[in-house]
């Protein structure tokens, strides 16, 4: 018996939306890792690109609030590269805000990115895919917010509700050439988000977590090569759960002290 490597992705193309910075940009430079040609996007070209093994990621600028933005990236992959594989919805992201008082701008502008983005990008790809004989994957990156809201992240969690609602719907439309499946992220360590865990480095959060440590962007970036392998092939629909366990019940924590 012969299994597929999960981390050989030479030979096919992948498109890392927001992966210039943070999370998208460790993805994408694990997809260079397997083989993969990699086109990144972000609205403002940055100071540097993914790489690995010598190769350097593609970019284009996008605003993937815009359908024909987005679909003018696919096509410019397709263009690139003769063919795409994998799409990885990663851009999203917002601020906290008080649900009482927060403009209508802005939740248009979060939903926008969260929910409607995804959206487009994924019907862009799926119009590929479809004419491919092997077909191809989308990778929806969530939020455990959409689990399990926290205060002041109101518009956030009902997009990335939002999104796991979508990549289950569109799994039932769209298979069986493209797969969609979705990963829920808990907390990530990354420079962006160092201020939000904390004075003290995230140490009084990380007590809440049962793996003893917040994620860091290589943890979601192998379940990205995996939901885009062979080895995936039939996992579809799916919500990939990494996030170490989630977080101590609140009850737990006042009866333990941990």
């Amino acid at each position: 018996m012969h299994l597929p490597n999960p981390v050989d992705h030479t030979g096919r193309a992948v498109i890392v939306t927001g992966g210039t910075k943070g999370i998208g940009f460790v993805v994408a430079e694990h997809f260079l890792a397997a083989g993969a040609d990699v086109l990144v996007c972000a609205r403002n070209e940055p100071g540097s690109l993914p790489s690995a093994g010598g190769r350097s990621a593609a970019f284009r600028a996008v605003d993937v609030r815009d359908p024909a933005d987005v679909a003018a990236l696919v096509e410019d992959a397709v263009a690139r590269f003769g063919r795409l594989d994998v799409l990885v919805n990663n851009a999203g992201g917002s601020p906290d805000s008080d649900a009482a008082t927060v403009s209508p701008r802005f939740v248009e502008k979060i939903v926008a990115l969260n929910l409607l983005a995804p959206f487009y990008a994924a019907q862009a790809a799926n119009r590929v895919m479809q004419e491919r004989p092997g077909g191809g994957s989308i990778i929806n990156i969530g939020s455990v917010s959409a689990h399990d809201p926290q205060p002041g992240t109101a518009a956030y969690t009902a997009a990335k509700a939002g999104l796991l609602g979508l990549t289950k719907a569109l799994a039932l439309e769209w298979a069986p050439k493209v797969r969609v499946n979705h990963i829920t992220t808990g907390l990530i360590r990354t420079e962006a988000a160092a201020s939000v865990y904390g004075d003290d480095g995230g140490a009084a959060v990380t007590r809440t977590l049962p793996m003893e440590r917040m994620a860091v962007p290589s943890d979601i970036a192998r379940a990205c090569l995996f939901l885009g392998s062979d080895l995936a092939s039939y996992v579809n629909g799916a919500d990939l759960a990494v996030h170490g366990g989630g977080e101590y019940p609140a009850r737990y924590m006042a009866l333990h002290g941990k």
